[in-house]
């Protein structure tokens, strides 16, 4: 007898990849509209802006990490997510802002019910750990 497969966040968010590329979209207007003191630790192009590459690799590694496909990793390697983020100065507030800007691109795709609450909570554990800096 085989196991039921278990759905995969990706799977259960049902939009496929143009849904994670509109959320990732949303994500980073957000971030540049509403937290400018975050995006400013990006990859910014010749106009300010947060780059189409930063955009495309974290699109990339968000349909990894939700079970998608590895689009990723064969690319960029292992995310090692604290070592990637060490040059910059993580605190709560820089987390906050982050999940703000989340929280708004999963609003405005729609995404609601247990896929949503099970991403607000991956969400808040993934960026609490990659804090580190003292808060002031």
């Amino acid at each position: 007898m085989t196991e039921p497969k278990l759905e995969t966040p990706f799977e259960l968010l049902g939009g496929g990849q143009d849904l994670v590329v509109r959320i990732v979209r949303a994500f980073y207007a957000r971030m540049a509209e509403a937290e400018p003191a975050l995006a400013q630790v990006h990859e910014l192009d010749p106009d300010g802006r947060i780059s189409e590459r930063t955009q495309e690799r974290f699109t990339r590694f968000l349909i990894e990490w939700l079970g998608g496909p590895a689009n990723y990793s064969p690319r960029e390697g292992h995310p090692r997510l604290r070592m990637r983020h060490a040059r910059v100065a993580i605190d709560s507030a820089q987390r906050d802002a982050w999940i703000r800007s989340m929280s708004f691109a999963l609003d405005q795709e729609g995404v609601r019910g247990e896929v949503r609450a099970f991403l607000d909570a991956r969400f808040f554990e993934l960026a609490t750990f990659l804090r580190n800096h003292p808060d002031a």
